[in-house]
């Protein structure tokens, strides 16, 4: 049984509508999980982007403090670099 073919779900027996059901939670449990995991992506890329525009205007010569302000990085994460 796939869950596409299913065409009225109030046709299914018991037995099939507990597997329906379960075969349900697990693709939204994945859709979610898909979802969390892009957000994570995206986020490490934004962070490592600060981070690279931060040393980028470290090499130009530009202060720790206005540095600080283009990236919202703190002046310890700057002095790191």
């Amino acid at each position: 049984m796939r869950i596409e073919d299913i065409k009225d779900i109030s046709a299914l027996s018991k037995e099939d509508r507990m597997k329906y059901d379960e075969a349900i939670k697990i693709y939204r449990d994945n859709l979610v999980t898909e979802a969390y995991a892009r957000n994570e992506g995206r986020a490490e890329g934004r962070a490592e982007e600060k981070l690279d525009n931060a040393r980028n205007a470290k090499r130009l010569g530009l202060s720790p403090d206005v540095i600080a302000r283009i990236t919202g990085l703190s002046l310890d994460e700057i002095n790191a670099i």
